[in-house]
Parts: C-alpha cells; structure tokens; sequence
C-alpha cells in the first residue's frame, strides 16, 4: 500500500467511520479525531513499514506498539484497527455502548489498547517505561542503541502538553535515551473551550521538546509526503527520542467542523452527518490497510507471577531491632536474583528507602526516576505491560502526586508494586509534609489492590514475597524506626492473613494493629497484664484484604475491638475493620491520627495523637469502665 492514492482513500474511509460512529453513539470527540488521520494512516500502512505489528496476535512481543495518550481521540483509534483488519467495521457502530470493547476512552477491554487512557498527560511516561523495558530485554542495558528494535509510538494532544507530567517523562526519556521512543504530538490549535496555550506555534513546542533532550520535526500533519518523511527520520537510528510536531486541523475534512471552535466532544446530527458523508465523498467501503510483520527478536518469556520462592534465613532473631525499611532492599534482592523479570525503581529516596541496597547488586535493573513520582508510576506501568515486575519506591506521601496515575493503574492489569517509606507522625522531625498519613486509604480504594503493612523484619521479607507474586497493584508500609523482631524466619504470611500474637480465654478487649502501633500495643499489653487485664492482640499485616476470619472470631470472644494506627482515620485500618464486621454487633473503637501533625519525637507524636501505648492502656480501661 505505498501508493498516494491508496493511503489518501484510506484516510478518507477512516474520516466517514469517524462520524458516523460518534453520531451513532450520540456522543464522542470526531473532530480531535479527524485531525489525526494522516498521521496514524501513514505510520500504519505506508509500505516502508513504519509501524510493524502482528495484528491476529496483540501481545507478541515483536510488536511495536502505539499508545493514544490523546484517549478521547478514541474513534481514530478504533476506526485505523478496523482498517488494519483487527477488528470488523460493523463493531465501530457499538462505540460507547454498554458491554461494547469500543469504549468512550481506549480500555485493555479492546485487545489492541496497551493502556486504558483519558485522563491526560499520562501516555509520555508509559511509552517511555515500554521503550525501556524492551531495550533492557533485547539489549540487556536501556543506554545502548539499537534500531532493529520493536519502538514506541505515543500520540498526544496539544492541550495536553500543558500537563506538567508530559514534560516529567520527556525529561526521563532523555535521560535514558530512548531512541525507540516517538512522541507525535497532534497540534490542532483548538481545545475543549478554545485556543490552547500554544495555539498553532509548532515551533515553540518543537523547541521546547529539544530543550528537554528529544530531537524535534516539524511537519504539515495532513501532508502525507511531509509526515513520510517525518518518519524515515524517525528510523534513522538517533540516540534521542523524537518527536513530530504535527500542525492540523481540528475536523478536517468536513468542512463546517474545520478549525470550528464550540465542537469538542459534540457529534453531528444526522442531518449533518449526511452532509458531511456526501463531502468526503465516495471511496472503496471494501478498502483495508496492511500492517507489515516485525522484525523477529529474542524476546523474554512472560513473567511467571505466581511463582513461589524460597529464600535464606533473613538473619534476625526474636528481639533484634531493625527498621522494616531496611529489609526492602536487601529482601527485594534475593528474589530478584530468583526472577529476572523482577526491576525496582526509586524517586531519588533511594537511601531512605534502601532501594540503594538493590541498585548495589543489580545496577542495570535499577531505575532512577528523580524527583518525578507520576512518571515514576507510569514508566512502571509501561515497563509491567511489557511483561516486567516493577517495584517502585518513594516516601509514602509522594504517591498522592501519582495518584491519578495509580488511579489509572488499576485498570490496566499489570503488575505493580509500590513501597512506601516514612509514613505516620511517628517519622517525627520531619513534620506534616513528609507524613505519610493518607496512603493506607489512597491503596485500599483502588480495584483489586493488596495493602500490606508489616512489623518486623521477617513479616516484611514475607510482604515482598507476596507482593511479587500479586497480578495488580500491591502497596507495602514501611516504618522508619527501629523495631524489633517479632517472628522466628520460618514465619509464614498470606495475602488476607494476620497473626494473633497475644490471646487467652479472658481477653477483655481486642486490640487491631500494624507496623509502629502493633509494637505500642504490645508495650501496652505488658502494662495491662501487670493489672491483671488480659486483651488480645492482632497483627493486621494484611490491611486488604483483611483477615475477617480472624476479626470475627475476635467479636464474639470479647465484644469490643480498638484498632490503633499512624494513619488519618478516615479509610485506613480502622475502616477495613469496620467493613469487614458491618454484618456484626460489634464495639468498634478507632485510635488514629486526628489532630494536626507536626514536629517532635516519635514518642512525643504518638502521645500527641494518643496512638502510643498510653493511649491504648487509657481506652481498654474505658471500655471496662462501661461495662
């Protein structure tokens, strides 16, 4: 399909399915797509083979990939794989209804979606984790070049790149040169409400993308010569990513909706869809793309994500102090050296994470991010699509700056672990802004996510053991302070378990807990039995999901549970307890952070926020004064 006709009628047949699918459906953004024809036609069907995909097998390893960070655009990407043959053309006039692959914004529903997008800015930091993740499994080392390689096309907005996260990942794929890497950037100058910032000054963006390290060219996006050429640059084998800055038209090829403002996300009636039918004109309705084959690569297997591993004795006896964070690294190693799928990355913490402990042994599978947390999250979500297991690491507060990004995350169906460190007022100094105090609930409302939030040095070995056999999202908590070690190495841990540590037959209360005030609750355990008070206590390791076995067992021995936690109150530990019993008559009572956090000792901020041991003594004497 090399010929100028062929590609031109090919645009046309995309433009006719563009409205009549977003008519159909009674809503949709056709002109954000219609300016973006001659960019996706040409890399697809050109003969020169552009983009190379086998299209009867998505998930093929050799396959270069295409991610429309431009989500909305979502009829441009449907109606180019209907013309590839990926799917039938009468599937485009399911667009936007209920139980239809062909969603409102590109969803891993439709197989040929790398990544669900829509919320904007996001696409850059995936593309680039892709790139990595496939110079680091066909080369060995994301630094070195190669042009025989499966590359990575990212399409975005114009109004877009006011995102500060766009320019996050432009920053990082600089740094890590990823050649492989092609932003194409779809300049029709019209927003939702009107110009965008830039408007159509192709030449400041494609200044701006060199000032970040990228190799920049400027095309007429509607020139399919122009952007041919753009192209075969674009294989010429540079060290640097590229980006096209392509100058179009908002609606093109319908001449009423041209450069129109007033017509984001609006469809046309079927009056006007007959117009704008009858203006593009007659064309081959039998006419079909071909994508030519990749190249063959020695690509990885998949990881196996359910494998089980079996490690050393981690060194510590019952009573040895040590910090849970310092276990991350020196634990994330070992299996890592079981499963070479495994990566780690860290948001320059690294030191304070101890991540630094795994970038020590495995340099040229440590990644630095910098301080850039959003592209953090979705260069490990690119890197996961691409069949690794990335663990990424920062103080836990800074992951509510890649929240919308996790967010997202859930709904992708990859791998993803997330270690935070420094969380609770029980860090101290620091103060409020460095206090992880929302993360527990930011983890727990995203979709089949696991939380763990170990104690000791054993329970956290076991956290990292679990987490990188989990098929989702997994959040692990560290604590900063030392604690001490509660669990002989043998120790066991399951996703959904706990571990009851103190119980008899005259538990008065049970006392639900994890991390720093499991260790406040066993000091206050001593204090009470020396009164002759007996509670029981329960390690909550697994915060979702939650050991509501255990919990139930629990209410009907002793009717009340407190549960005490370093964390705001609202959707933390206290509230998973709270679910988890709502069929239950059962006394909940939750100790947590409730004031307004600020500097002192740990000791002086959990008595401060009366989550310390004090704290717990005071409340079960409480309840038994009710009673």
């Amino acid at each position: 399909m090399s010929n100028m006709k062929n590609l031109q009628d090919t645009a046309v047949w995309m433009r006719k399915r563009i409205v009549e699918m977003t008519t159909h459906a009674g809503s949709g953004h056709p002109t954000s797509s219609l300016s973006g024809v001659e960019l996706m036609v040409t890399l697809f069907f050109h003969d020169r083979g552009f983009f190379r995909y086998h299209v009867q097998d998505p998930e093929n390893g050799e396959n270069d990939r295409l991610i429309f960070s431009k989500g909305h655009a979502s009829p441009l990407y449907y109606s180019l794989w209907a013309a590839a043959g990926g799917i039938d053309a009468k599937e485009l006039l399911t667009f936007r209804e209920f139980g239809s692959r062909l969603e409102g914004h590109p969803t891993r529903n439709f197989p040929f979606t790398e990544v669900p997008t829509g919320s904007l800015g996001q696409g850059l930091a995936v593309g680039a984790g892709e790139a990595i993740a496939i110079k680091q499994q066909i080369l060995g080392d994301p630094q070195q070049t190669k042009t025989a390689i499966p590359r990575v096309y990212v399409l975005l907005g114009d109004s877009e790149i006011a995102e500060g996260s766009v320019w996050e990942a432009a920053r990082i794929a600089a740094y890590y040169r990823l050649g492989n890497l092609t932003a194409i950037v779809d300049v029709n100058r019209l927003g939702q409400r009107g110009e965008t910032m830039d408007g159509w000054d192709i030449e400041k963006i494609a200044q701006r993308f060199e000032a970040f390290g990228w190799r920049a060219i400027i095309v007429d996006g509607h020139d399919i010569e122009a952007v041919t050429s753009a192209y075969e640059m674009v294989l010429s084998g540079l060290e640097v990513p590229t980006v096209i800055v392509a100058k179009t038209v908002k609606g093109k090829g319908v001449s009423f909706l041209e450069n129109k403002n007033g017509w984001h996300g609006k469809v046309l009636s079927k009056d006007e869809l007959e117009q704008a039918l009858k203006e593009l004109g007659d064309v081959d309705e039998t006419i079909q793309g071909t994508i030519q084959s990749p190249e063959t690569h020695s690509v990885p297997s998949k990881p196996n994500i359910g494998k089980q591993y079996k490690i050393r004795d981690i060194g510590y006896s019952i009573g040895d102090t040590i910090a849970t964070r310092k276990i991350y690294g020196v634990s994330l190693v070992e299996v890592a050296q079981m499963n070479d799928h495994i990566v780690a990355l860290d948001a320059e913490v690294s030191n304070s994470t101890y991540a630094i402990d795994f970038a020590k042994v495995f340099p040229e599978r440590f990644f630095e991010m910098f301080i850039a947390e959003q592209t953090m999250v979705g260069v490990a979500v690119g890197m996961a699509r691409r069949g690794l297991i990335p663990f990424a690491s920062t103080f836990g507060t800074f992951f509510s700056r890649a929240f919308d990004q996790l967010r997202m995350a859930q709904y992708a169906d990859v791998p993803l672990v997330c270690v935070g460190s420094h969380v609770g007022v029980s860090i101290g100094e620091d103060g409020a802004s460095q206090m992880g105090l929302e993360d527990i609930g930011m983890f727990r409302m995203t979709q089949g996510s696991v939380v763990l939030y170990p104690s000791d040095a054993v329970s956290m070995r076991g956290c990292i053991l679990l987490a990188a056999q989990q098929k989702g999202i997994s959040y692990i908590r560290t604590t900063r302070a030392e604690t001490p070690v509660l669990y002989h190495n043998a120790e066991e841990f399951v996703v959904g378990g706990s571990k009851t540590l103190r119980e008899s037959g005259k538990d008065v209360v049970t006392v639900v807990a994890a991390g720093i005030t499991l260790h406040e609750t066993l000091k206050a355990y001593e204090v009470l039995q020396e009164e002759g008070i007996s509670i029981r206590v329960i390690d909550a390791y697994s915060v979702k999901p939650i050991d509501v076995e255990v919990l139930k067992k629990a209410v009907r021995e002793t009717k009340v549970i407190v549960t005490v936690e370093d964390h705001y109150r609202q959707s933390g530990l206290g509230d998973a307890v709270r679910e988890a019993l709502s069929e239950e008559k059962a006394n909940i009572i939750s100790l947590a952070v409730t004031k307004r956090p600020c500097s002192g000792t740990p000791e002086k901020l959990l008595r401060y926020e009366e989550i310390d041991a004090r704290a717990i003594v005071e409340t079960v004497k409480d309840v038994l004064e009710e009673k």
